[in-house]
C-alpha cells in the first residue's frame, strides 16, 4: 500500500500504459481519477479497479482544452480532496515526414502531448502545492531522444516533454513537488497496434522486429511502465526530480 490514501490523476487511462498505471496505483491504495476522453474505455478501467476492491472515478477530459482540464481537476478535488500525484499519459500519435505533416497534425500532436501536459500541471498545481510530497510523472518516450524515420511530429512533441519536465522540476522544487519522466521503448498497446496497421504492416512481424532491436529480445508490457510510475509516485523516489527513466529493454544503448 505504497500510495495509501493518496489521490492520483492518470490521464489517458482507458487503455495501455495509462490503464495499467491506474490499476496498479489503485492496488497500492490510491484513489484514482481515470481521466480519459473515451467514455467507454475509461469506465471499463474504473470497473476493473472496483472489481478488484480499489477506488476509482471516471472523469471525461480533453487535455488539450484548458476548460476541460479545469473541470476535471475541480471534480477530482471535490470527490477525493487534494491531488497528490499527476500522471500525464494521454497522447496523440501523429507521424509523418516534414513534407506531408499538416498544420492540423502539428496542432493535434502538440496540443495533447505538450500543451495538454502543461494544462494538467497548471490546473492541478494549487492542489498539488498543499501536499509535502506531491509527484508529477510525465510519460515521454525513447522517441524523445532518438531520431526515427517519418516520426517528425511525434518525436518533436516527445522531445518537448523531456524539456518541459526539467523546467517544471526546477520551477516547482520550491513547493517540494517532484517532476520526473519515463521514456518507454516498444510497448505493445492498442495505439501501437493501430499505428503499425496504418502503415500497412503486419503487427506480428513488426513486433518481432522491435523485439530484435532490444537487448532483452522482447517487447515491453504496459505493467512494466506502470511499475516505473509507481516508483516515481512513491516515497521511494523522494530524492529524484528532473530525471528520466528509460524502460526499453536496452534498445537505445549507445
Amino acid at each position: 500500500m505504497r500510495l495509501n490514501n493518496r489521490t492520483a490523476i492518470v490521464t489517458g487511462s482507458g487503455n495501455g500504459i495509462g490503464r495499467a498505471t491506474a490499476i496498479l496505483f489503485a492496488k497500492e491504495g490510491a484513489n484514482v481519477i481515470v481521466a480519459e476522453i473515451e467514455e467507454d474505455t475509461g469506465n471499463e478501467t474504473v470497473e476493473m479497479i472496483k472489481s478488484d476492491g480499489g477506488e476509482a472515478t471516471y472523469i471525461n477530459v480533453d487535455t488539450s482544452k484548458i476548460d476541460s482540464v479545469e473541470r476535471m481537476v475541480s471534480n477530482s478535488v471535490e470527490k477525493y480532496g487534494d491531488i497528490n500525484i499527476l500522471v500525464n499519459n494521454a497522447a496523440a500519435f501523429v507521424f509523418g515526414n516534414i513534407e506531408h505533416v499538416t498544420q492540423d497534425d502539428w496542432g493535434k500532436v502538440l496540443g495533447v502531448n505538450v500543451i495538454g501536459y502543461a494544462n494538467c500541471v497548471q490546473k492541478s498545481l494549487e492542489s498539488l502545492k498543499k501536499n509535502s510530497d506531491s509527484s508529477i510523472i510525465n510519460i515521454a518516450s525513447v522517441s524523445s531522444f532518438i531520431a526515427q524515420p517519418d516520426f517528425v511530429p511525434y518525436n518533436t512533441s516527445k522531445g518537448a516533454v523531456i524539456q518541459l519536465s526539467k523546467c517544471l522540476a526546477m520551477d516547482l522544487s520550491k513547493y517540494n513537488i517532484r517532476v520526473n519522466s519515463i521514456c518507454p521503448g516498444s510497448i505493445r498497446t492498442r495505439a501501437s497496434d493501430q499505428h503499425i496497421k496504418s502503415l500497412g504492416l503486419d503487427p506480428e512481424k513488426a513486433y518481432e522486429d522491435f523485439a530484435n532491436d532490444s537487448m532483452l529480445k522482447r517487447n515491453g508490457k504496459p505493467i512494466e511502465i506502470a511499475y516505473g510510475a509507481l516508483f516515481l509516485a512513491s516515497k521511494e523516489s523522494s530524492f529524484m526530480t528532473g530525471s528520466q527513466i528509460v524502460i526499453d529493454g536496452g534498445a537505445t544503448i549507445d
